[in-house]
């Protein structure tokens, strides 16, 4: 029979490193305030002896459990098949494995799963949420506030429903969206069409109010509502050109949709730029460098939302954790800021040959 060897246990550490167990917990935990001859004798005692922190030991320290909920709200099919859902989530991953938290994703696939996700929420098994692509009259935001979790949102709230003072990251979705037009007017293009996202979400509904701003009295028959799909583009470009066959220029909700109304303009027999220039929104490289023409877009940093989503919440997290900055010298980090309401990042034209 095989005799179990014990695990290394805290103190442990500290006797072979000589110091303390507050010192090694400090170590452990990320803490500052420890001089780096100690850093580097706690963590070689720790490589020596093949500690592994007590996970269940320290939440009942820390009431901090590590692991914290990813919730988009999209179904399976889209998330993994849109390039925008994996460079922020690869944002949101880097921050969090920075600091030893674990990411649970949850997807929803219809309204059926919103109350398995909040009472998964509720039931303790996370310290907070990182929630987007929400839709205006999506109840998560309610259920989400319901089960008390910590929680930063992908994208500017649109809901009413005692939210409103909700912490949140977006971009400057109505500015980018206004160079973009301002771009096409700038080369003479006079009939300019719209491809919108889906209207019940914030980010599109924004960037057709950037498009309304600069063309004023434009004709309704010229924006057409699409869906962020490339198979979206493609429909609505169809839809343009059949109500407006003099359309000049385009301005595409996202990439995606700038992928689709490239291949139907082709198929068309519409040379890009020289009949109808193309701008796309979000520069997501795989696809922007990839259509024919390469893509002329508008540059939202996707991955660094997603590390500051991470950010803002652990931030929220650390000042919540009192009890523990008593206990345990690790949560000496707390920060004392205040929480902003929403952050808003700038964007940034990019040229290439479609526009």
């Amino acid at each position: 029979m095989t005799e179990t060897v014990p695990r290394p246990t805290l103190e442990a550490v500290a006797a072979r490193a000589g110091v303390s167990r507050a010192t090694v917990s400090r170590v452990v935990n990320g803490a500052d305030g420890v001089r780096e001859p100690l850093v580097e004798r706690v963590r070689r005692a720790v490589e020596e002896l093949g500690y592994v922190p007590n996970q269940a030991a320290r939440s009942l320290v820390t009431r901090r459990h590590g692991a914290v909920a990813v919730v988009i709200a999209e179904p399976e099919t889209r998330v993994f098949a849109d390039p925008f859902f994996a460079l922020q989530l690869r944002g949101i991953s880097k921050e969090l494995t920075s600091h030893d938290n674990q990411l649970v994703l949850l997807l929803t696939e219809g309204r059926d799963d919103h109350a398995r996700v909040a009472r998964y929420l509720a039931g303790g098994h996370v310290d907070g949420a990182l929630v987007f692509s929400l839709h205006l009259d999506d109840p998560l935001p309610g259920l989400i506030q319901g089960a008390g979790v910590p929680t930063v949102f992908g994208g500017r709230p649109g809901w009413s429903d005692g939210t409103r003072d909700a912490v949140y990251v977006d971009s400057d979705n109505r500015g980018g969206a206004r160079d973009a037009v301002r771009l096409l007017a700038g080369l003479g293009r006079t009939r300019i069409g719209h491809l919108t996202g889906p209207l019940d979400q914030t980010s599109a509904a924004d960037r057709l109010d950037g498009y309304r701003e600069v063309m004023g009295d434009v004709d309704p028959r010229l924006v057409v509502e699409s869906d962020f799909t490339p198979g979206g583009g493609e429909r609505a470009m169809r839809e343009l050109l059949d109500r407006c066959p003099d359309v000049d220029a385009v301005f595409a909700a996202n990439d995606l949709t700038a992928a689709g109304a490239l291949r139907v303009l082709r198929e068309r027999g519409r040379r890009v730029p020289e009949d109808v220039a193309v701008v796309g929104f979000d520069d997501m490289l795989p696809v922007a460098e990839q259509t024919d023409p390469p893509l002329t877009t508008v540059r939202q940093d996707i991955e660094e939302m997603g590390r500051i989503m991470a950010r803002l919440l652990l931030r929220r997290l650390d000042r919540h954790t009192t009890d523990a900055a008593i206990t345990d010298p690790a949560t000496d980090a707390v920060t004392t800021d205040d929480e902003p309401g929403g952050v808003i990042l700038p964007t940034t034209l990019v040229r290439r040959t479609s526009a």
